[in-house]
């Protein structure tokens, strides 16, 4: 019999993670011709989460718990709910109901016919801001342009994916992951799968615009040399300036224009001018150098304090 692992990353959820382990459960029992598991990596929760964890693990063996020593982000838990998947299908989906688990049986048929990453595709997001629909669809407007790769616009995390794949995306050894990503750089057949993301059922979103930013940035960084090319094609146009205005100057002076205020104009333009490229240059460089620092020191992504029901 196959086996269906679901992951799915937790961060002070006491108030969802009960029912949205009963609706899972549900619908897993009811593909019968699956065994399954259920996956839960509490990200340093600080409230009762990782409490009724314990409990729902306590009656029901299938429900593995992977718990952090401290709150490490979604993409390093969802990665660590990778490393210990057993099934020959995998879904990643978020606690809050939003991505509905009665959509699993769909995308697991098209799994069954050949399909290894089904993403889910949003025509429909209930419960969002305008603010946050217009920042994402700038993002991925944004990353597009400059990725080499074509990353599926409004999609999240929300997939099911063979189990080869998986083990790829296990083996890549870079910290700040990009799963969304990821999983579109390394191939294999994929199909989108189109459905209505679901206003969250209880509590507040986990990610407020700074992660969002942070997560936009990895996005980004992690996926194109653009900006650092754009950086030097800034740097060209600002010298090109400076040397039109320094004409434009020298004009002034030999045909006795006097319309600018000698060399204070001048001055004034070239300062500002190269301390904004060289603000944005060392900005753009020290991202990318960021990233670098952090592959040389070698940290673990995340830290595990305890596992349930995992061996």
């Amino acid at each position: 019999m196959k086996k269906i692992s679901i992951v799915i990353p937790a961060y002070n959820e006491e108030e969802v993670i009960r029912t949205s382990y009963f609706k899972t459960k549900e619908v897993l029992e009811k593909c019968e011709q699956y065994d399954y598991e259920i996956i839960y990596i509490n990200d340093g929760s600080k409230d009762k989460t990782l409490e009724i964890l314990q409990k729902i693990t306590q009656e029901n063996e299938k429900v593995k718990v992977i718990s952090f020593s401290r709150n490490f982000g979604h993409q390093e838990a969802v990665t660590a709910g990778l490393q210990f998947v057993t099934g020959e299908v995998v879904a990643i989906m978020d606690v809050d109901l939003q991505d509905p688990p009665e959509l699993l049986p769909e995308m697991i048929s098209l799994w069954e016919e050949g399909n290894e990453v089904i993403y889910g595709k949003r025509k429909l997001r209930k419960g969002e801001s305008k603010f946050k629909l217009l920042t994402a669809k700038m993002f991925y407007t944004t990353l597009n342009a400059l990725s080499d790769i074509e990353i599926p616009r409004d999609t999240g995390d929300f997939r099911v994916v063979d189990r080869k794949v998986v083990d790829v995306i296990n083996q890549l050894p870079e910290h700040n992951k990009f799963l969304r990503g990821l999983f579109s750089w390394v191939g294999f057949k994929q199909k989108a799968f189109d459905y209505e993301r679901q206003e969250r059922q209880a509590g507040k979103t986990k990610y407020p615009f700074t992660k969002m930013w942070n997560l936009a940035s990895n996005g980004i960084i992690s996926f194109s040399t653009k900006p650092l090319k754009f950086v030097g094609g800034l740097g060209i146009l600002t010298i090109l300036m400076s040397i039109i205005i320094l004409m434009y100057s020298l004009l002034s002076y030999l045909f006795q224009l006097n319309n600018l205020t000698p060399g204070w104009t001048s001055i004034m333009v070239t300062i500002t001018l190269f301390s904004g490229v060289q603000l944005l240059s060392i900005w753009m460089m020290s991202e990318y150098i960021a990233r670098i620092y952090d592959e040389t020191r070698k940290r673990p992504q995340y830290i595990i304090d305890k596992k349930i029901n995992i061996e």
